[in-house]
């Protein structure tokens, strides 16, 4: 590996485009959305014709209320200043529990109770007793899988990306992603472990980390992270910042990855060279970079790309897929980011997609930009995933196939 610029002011400010009112509605969402996420299960299962006994209905409603007071308590207290690890995993679990009770409340409360009483199935206490009792089953069985899903070690995912400026010398070149693997209130130090050996057994050229190692300062998190020191590359290991380094003391997490031996790439580029081919490995600060208030620290495709010749083909380290547009007005080949998770707990990732142009997968943009959008590695918050796993990928670089 060849390496070449290093991290520069890129000139003028971007001027802020104007907020939509979506974006002003955003704003409460954060007073709104817990006395829904607990109101709804709440009325939904006790009070539509349930007419369970008094005890019941007491009971019930004094858990929804503790739950309504204690969730954003323990938030708090464990993600804010007092960074309280036990309070993390409290918070954490009762928003991930009420998020599929409030989905399948909604979901089941509506359509199982239309077809029970088209299908003439009871009277209708029965049918809200009905619907009370799947709404239980369906959260409790899908939170048990979720977590299941969560905690063990992800499949990998593999594909070959066609990139037509590649050089012949590098067809086959196996580029292995791991992103958001966000270390923290779960000690997940043996998950970590097994994460990368699974990781050493895909022969990778170069094994790229797009971001969100951890929630925490990597003094903080360091016995989780260091595992990462024994990944294995034939090339390169290189290592791009997410959002959540920047609210971690981001260069304590940069300064951390040098020492296990990856590559820092903010705002610079590697040349992978190959059979007389090269191609260039370029990385850029998160998004969130410049509003971190760290010096230094900033988005800057042009720095990352300066000296690089035109002619090469370019593959990009960005954490958000929303730098996708910038990407493409370079004319970037391939974008590899993560961010999203996939939306981590169905249908989440319908809200996500208001944020991020793709969600999860392989998508063309601009005239020749690809965007390789991983689901991620671990889970942030909430130790669940439902309907959207969790992924190592081993992406093999193919040059264009001509025929005859």
């Amino acid at each position: 590996m060849t390496e070449t610029s290093d991290t520069q002011s890129a000139g003028g400010e971007a001027r802020e485009a104007p907020r939509s009112l979506l974006q002003r509605l955003m704003r409460y969402i954060p007073l709104i959305a817990p006395v829904l996420l607990w109101a709804v299960p709440c009325w939904v299962l006790l009070y539509t014709g349930q007419r369970w006994p008094l005890p019941v209905t007491l009971i019930g409603t004094a858990l929804s209320v503790l739950g309504l007071a204690g969730m954003p308590i323990a938030m708090v207290r464990g993600h804010g200043r007092r960074q309280q690890d036990r309070a993390a995993i409290v918070g954490d679990t009762l928003l991930g529990c009420v998020w599929v009770l409030f989905t399948w409340s909604v979901l089941l409360g509506v359509l199982l109770r239309l077809a029970l009483a088209v299908g003439g199935v009871g009277d209708g206490q029965d049918r809200a007793r009905i619907v009370t009792w799947a709404v239980l089953g369906v959260a409790a069985v899908l939170l048990s899988w979720g977590y299941a899903e969560a905690r063990r070690v992800p499949r990998v995912r593999r594909l070959d990306v066609e990139l037509p400026r590649l050089g012949a010398g590098l067809d086959g070149t196996r580029v292995v992603l791991i992103t958001d693997t966000h270390y923290g209130p779960l000690d997940r130090a043996r998950w970590s472990a097994r994460v990368c050996e699974t990781v050493n057994t895909l022969e990778a050229d170069l094994v790229c980390h797009t971001g969100d190692i951890a929630d925490g300062t990597a003094e903080r998190r360091r016995a989780q992270a260091t595992p990462l020191g024994t990944v294995r590359a034939t090339r390169a290991r290189v290592y791009v910042t997410g959002n959540h380094e920047y609210y971690s003391e981001a260069q304590g997490w940069v300064d951390l990855m040098g020492e296990l031996g990856w590559e820092p790439l903010r705002n610079r580029h590697l040349l992978l060279e190959r059979g007389g081919d090269i191609l260039v490995i370029a990385g850029v600060d998160d998004v969130t970079a410049e509003s971190s208030g760290l010096a230094g620290h900033r988005a800057h495709l042009a720095g990352a790309l300066q000296g690089a010749d035109p002619d090469h083909p370019v593959l990009l380290l960005a954490h958000q897929p929303k730098f996708i547009d910038r990407a493409a007005a370079h004319g970037i080949d391939l974008q590899l980011s993560g961010h999203t998770h996939g939306g981590q707990i169905w249908p989440f990732h319908h809200l996500v997609r208001l944020d991020q142009p793709t969600v999860a997968g392989l998508s063309s943009h601009g005239a020749r930009t690809l965007l390789y959008t991983s689901r991620g590695t671990g889970f942030w918050g909430p130790p669940f995933r439902i309907f959207a796993p969790s992924e190592i990928t081993l992406l093999v670089l193919r040059t264009p196939r001509r025929s005859g």
